[in-house]
């Protein structure tokens, strides 16, 4: 590289120079031939002379025109040395701005080195500033993306932890809610229980009331057989008079609960039942029960509800005295169209 740039330095000046040389040859023969044609006129003119002229003077041209010739030989010496000295100067010259032109160019080679050098080293800077910065952005991005999948995770398991909890509280409301419906059970079932203890109750209770109305009445119907015994007319006039208003007590029960009584549809034919009353000293209702039932529920239930409907029997209260403890409690058989 560095013997083809001199090689180049030295170009331009050996170029020049022969340039120069072929110039000067040039005008050199461009004027010779007009002093060479000088001589013929002159030789001519002076050839017309001769016939003329002296021998002496014929000596004194041709010394003339040896002059003139050394003086032409003098003048192309002079020229042939400056065109050298003009070479030499050129070469010089070519040299020196060869010189300078390779000092130029290797300033400039120099320059261009220490550009490119500066330059490698600002392009090297910059790739390592930019590999800087690109292993810092995809370091932040690494610790962003961390970051994101940290919370994603956070958030999952925050997730996780509600829907847990949502689910312990879903666990814990159905678990309140069947214990809540087991107590609502338990309390219903010992509310049936109490109920069905009290319904055994009132119907123990009924059953000793019965039991004590039967013993009464067997005591009183052994009072009336003594005061029979003792007063028997009186008696008998008063145990008729006693059946005729039991009789009409009893008939006036009938036609009450006939109409308060609402026969259900569909009951089937020969349907029976029979209904145990129980009433207080006033004829108020005490307990109505089934004593023999149907078999059909809605015709029993329609038989109690006509006792209830028509009580108080307030017509017991004019029966005897005797009369009134044997029919506090009786029974009375519904059929459709019929009570007895």
């Amino acid at each position: 590289m560095a013997r083809h740039d001199r090689r180049v330095g030295y170009g331009l000046p050996l170029v020049l120079a022969i340039a120069l040389h072929l110039a000067i040859l040039v005008a050199t023969v461009i004027r010779f031939p007009e002093r060479e044609t000088e001589p013929p006129s002159t030789t001519i003119v002076q050839a017309t002379l001769v016939s003329t002229e002296t021998t002496t003077d014929q000596a004194q041209r041709a010394e003339e025109t040896r002059s003139r010739r050394t003086a032409r030989q003098a003048e192309e010496e002079d020229a042939l040395r400056a065109e050298e000295e003009a070479t030499r100067e050129a070469e010089v010259e070519a040299a020196k701005e060869a010189e300078r032109q390779r000092l130029a160019e290797a300033e400039a080679r120099e320059e261009a080195r220490r550009a490119a050098e500066e330059e490698a080293a600002r392009r090297a800077e910059q790739a390592e500033q930019q590999a800087r910065e690109r292993e810092e952005a995809a370091k932040r991005r690494r610790q962003a993306e961390a970051e994101r999948q940290r919370q994603a995770e956070a958030e999952a398991e925050r997730q996780r932890q509600a829907e847990a909890e949502a689910e312990r509280q879903r666990q814990a409301e159905a678990e309140a809610e069947r214990q809540r419906q087991a107590e609502a059970d338990a309390e219903r079932q010992r509310q049936a229980e109490a109920e069905a203890e009290r319904q055994r109750q009132a119907e123990a209770e009924a059953e000793r009331q019965r039991q004590a109305e039967a013993r009464r009445a067997a005591e009183a119907a052994n009072q009336s057989l003594d005061r029979a015994i003792e007063g028997e007319a009186d008696n008998v006039a008063n145990a008729r008079q006693a059946t005729e208003a039991a009789n009409s007590f009893i008939n006036l029960v009938r036609r009450a609960v006939e109409q308060a009584w609402v026969i259900p549809p569909n009951v089937p034919d020969g349907a029976s039942a029979e209904i145990s009353v129980q009433l207080g000293p006033s004829g108020e209702l005490f307990e109505a029960t089934i004593g023999q039932s149907s078999g059909n529920s809605a015709f029993d239930r329609s038989a109690i509800q006509a006792v209830k409907a028509a009580a108080p029997f307030a017509e017991l209260r004019e029966l005897p005295a005797s009369a009134q403890r044997d029919y506090r409690q009786f029974n009375l058989r519904f059929r459709p169209g019929d009570i007895r």
